[in-house]
């Protein structure tokens, strides 16, 4: 009786139509995704400005940066446990409380020893955001627009890059640094205020035998109607079955690779171009008109989702980039490096929008969910940590075009195991 009881439940949440709950709950996780967008990014503009004042040293600097990989790295893990074992919301308070309150303490460290502590606890919070962030709203989500508002949150914290790119450009030179902590930290507060009465996910708590609680809040998923699946061919939906081994195989090798290649392009191009002859970091105009490449590729990766389904969304993307990545090898004018450059932005953003937004959550069932999402994305930041070296050895040993094929490579076979390995997680339910 309890296991039928559950069964319904689960169509239940399947059948459902966006309803006021969902739409706060998708405001309130993008919310903080865009913060968590903008703290990364303020993080290389802040180190800059205090090594230009003379307030760091080039290594406590290069400490600062490397404390928030760490951070992100223990965040992931941490969110991954606590989320599936003590539950969704849990999670969801622990990491705004621990992201917003050390941002806001950096605001007055007295020295950059303390800034780095402040930086790799408030990083552990933002860690644990990426990976409740997305669960969070895929487990609320109707089944047959799961995608698009995953991707949708995906496509709303990327936009953070640019406008905290101008906002530090505005604010730094004439305010200081400490004042974007301190901007961040006011506003990460009020958002875990709003946050304070969010349910806990009721996939969750069906997992975990509670279904009365997971009953009642379905009820408030329900208030502007479900879906009606009476007629009996409609009433099966095809689950997906998990292997939880090769599951996480493929999460971690498609975030990954999502992350490698993104990270080394944005982070390293400059560089490798200027060892070509051709100079686009004193020009921001065309920096820019590369990254134009981000929310449009999260707009693509949004929409066809599910349209046409993640595999043929992911696999297409890594192709796409695999080709792009050798064609930019080959750029020797500025304008090839442009267009390459553009249309190897999006397809890094779709499949940051399809890959890391909806997929590697999907891939797990509920008791799992977050510990997957987490470890997947635990191990992509530690390959983001060794990029770094790995890049200088290769450019010390072998030629620019090298680094190019490599990131090929590497797409080329992420997309070879989602195809090969990967379930369908299109219109399915996720257990």
């Amino acid at each position: 009786m309890e296991i039928q009881n559950g069964i319904e439940l689960q169509r239940r949440i399947d059948r459902t139509h966006e309803s006021p709950l969902f739409y706060k709950i998708f405001a309130l996780v993008a919310g903080g995704m865009f913060l968590d967008a903008a703290d990364v990014y303020m993080a290389s503009s802040v180190g800059s400005s205090v090594l230009k004042s003379g307030w760091a040293t080039l290594s406590q600097e290069s400490y600062f940066l490397s404390s928030g990989f760490l951070g992100l790295f223990i965040g992931s893990l941490i969110a991954g446990f606590i989320g599936d074992l003590k539950g969704r919301r849990v999670a969801y308070q622990i990491n705004l409380l621990l992201f917003g309150g050390f941002t806001f303490l950096a605001a007055f460290a007295p020295n950059m020893a303390i800034l780095t502590i402040c930086r790799v606890m408030s990083s552990i919070g933002l860690g644990s955001e990426i990976v409740t962030g997305y669960a969070m709203v895929n487990e609320f989500a109707p089944i047959h627009s799961r995608g698009k508002w995953c991707a949708g949150v995906s496509l709303i914290a990327n936009s953070g890059a640019p406008i905290t790119m101008l906002l530090c450009y505005a604010i730094i030179p004439h305010f200081g640094w400490r004042v974007m902590f301190m901007g961040i930290g006011v506003i990460a507060a009020i958002l875990w205020y709003l946050r304070r009465d969010i349910p806990e996910s009721p996939r969750w708590l069906m997992a975990h035998g509670k279904s009365d609680q997971a009953e009642a809040i379905i009820e408030q998923l329900e208030v502007n109607g479900s879906d009606n699946f009476d007629e009996p061919q409609k009433t099966k939906r095809e689950s997906v079955h998990h292997s939880i081994g090769i599951s996480l195989f493929v999460a971690i090798v498609a975030v990954s690779a999502t992350i490698i290649c993104q990270y080394t392009f944005t982070s390293w191009v400059p560089t490798l171009l200027v060892k070509r002859g051709i100079n686009v970091s004193g020009s921001l105009g065309l920096s820019t008109l590369m990254m134009l490449g981000a929310p449009v590729g999260c707009a693509i990766g949004a929409y066809l989702v599910d349209k046409i389904g993640r595999k043929k969304t992911i696999v297409p993307a890594f192709i796409l980039t695999a080709v792009f990545g050798i064609f930019y090898a080959r750029q020797d004018t500025m304008a090839g490096v442009v267009v390459i450059g553009f249309m190897l932005t999006t397809c890094f953003y779709v499949l940051m929008a399809s890959v890391v937004a909806v997929y590697v959550a999907e891939l797990f069932p509920t008791v799992f969910r977050f510990r997957g999402s987490g470890i997947a994305n635990g191990i992509a930041k530690l390959f983001t940590v060794a990029m770094p070296i790995v890049v200088a050895w290769m450019l010390r040993v072998t030629t620019t075009n090298m680094i190019f094929w490599t990131i090929s490579a590497i797409a080329l076979f992420a997309g070879i195991v989602v195809w090969s390995m990967g379930d369908e997680t299109n219109q399915k339910d996720i257990g």
